[in-house]
């Protein structure tokens, strides 16, 4: 075995963990994210198989806790044992990209996230936190739940808030802001019928899979985001590019790529709602541009270009 490929092999396998209230529409994500797999072999853990939550077109065949997803995607009920499903999960030939755990509506995904540190194999990417637009004020106010609701907030990195449709846009608004007091640590952003770009929810180890439609054109996902693929790939200085990403004016939600440095090694930058990192490329990848996302409407992707290029 390469050296390179010995790397891949080791790397963690990335998790997210996906929670919120009842009715929030966590099983809606996650049938949309596993439409936009393409490739990505994405295994699904859930807590009981009761009501099935895998939509019935993407199912190719079950076997005790175990169903066969479309393009080698797998779900995997895990009961009380959360653990054996994951040590389950690593011994899968072939090896699984990412990890999501739908948490059931009342489970605090924070906890259910520190269960990781437990074991080797397995690295955190994010704890999504999905909200209802139409019912979230009022579950916050009740005495019975809202300590739940604000916990599932507390614990988030991004926070979806879903079934916008159903607001008017003033109360969204107030929604927004009301969620940022609430999870103030947290990237937002809102959907109808859960879908949202598989990109902005999923994080680590999907620049490889990202498959570039052509420098410079602009995409629009279910008419909500745009993205745009930057043929960037030498910068001098990264940190720089990771601040200019940060901007709060170009309005960019997400963004990830290989770039290489003044010092001629090659960088992962990637922009996750409000943060930005940049770790060292694994052997064997190389710079192949970055790819910037936002809400179509709200982010600048012409600005970011230009701002991005600069550098």
């Amino acid at each position: 075995m390469s050296s390179a490929a010995a790397s891949e092999a080791q790397a963690p396998i990335p998790v997210t963990v996906v929670g919120g209230y009842l009715g929030a529409g966590k099983t809606t994500l996650v049938n949309a994210l596993l439409r936009q797999a393409n490739g990505l072999r994405l295994a699904v853990l859930v807590n009981d198989f009761g009501a099935l939550p895998i939509d019935a077109d993407l199912i190719e065949a079950q076997e005790g806790n175990v169903v066969s997803i479309a393009g080698g995607c797998v779900c995997c009920s895990y009961g009380s044992d959360l653990i054996a499903a994951l040590m389950q999960l690593a011994t899968m030939s072939p090896r699984v990209d990412h990890v999501l755990i739908e948490t059931s509506g009342v489970a605090l995904p924070g906890q259910v996230a520190s269960a990781l540190t437990l074991l080797s194999g397995f690295a955190l990417d994010a704890v999504v936190t999905l909200v209802d637009a139409g019912n979230v004020r009022a579950q916050a106010a009740d005495a019975y739940l809202a300590d739940t609701i604000t916990r599932q907030l507390a614990d988030a990195h991004l926070v979806i808030l879903n079934k916008c449709d159903l607001v008017d846009p003033g109360t969204r608004a107030e929604l927004e802001a009301w969620i940022g007091t609430q999870a103030p640590q947290a990237g937002l952003v809102t959907a109808r019928h859960g879908a949202v770009p598989l990109a902005i929810v999923l994080g680590r180890g999907l620049a490889h899979h990202m498959a570039p439609h052509g420098h410079g054109h602009i995409h629009t996902h279910g008419g909500d985001y745009v993205s745009q693929v930057l043929d960037v790939r030498e910068v001098r200085d990264v940190a720089a590019l990771a601040a200019v990403l940060q901007t709060p004016a170009l309005g960019l939600l997400r963004a990830k790529g290989i770039v290489r440095g003044p010092d001629g090694a090659a960088y992962v930058v990637q922009l996750a709602g409000r943060y930005t990192s940049i770790t060292p490329a694994r052997a064997g990848q190389m710079p192949k541009g970055l790819v910037i996302i936002g809400l179509a409407g709200r982010a600048d992707l012409a600005t970011a270009e230009r701002a991005v290029r600069g550098i």
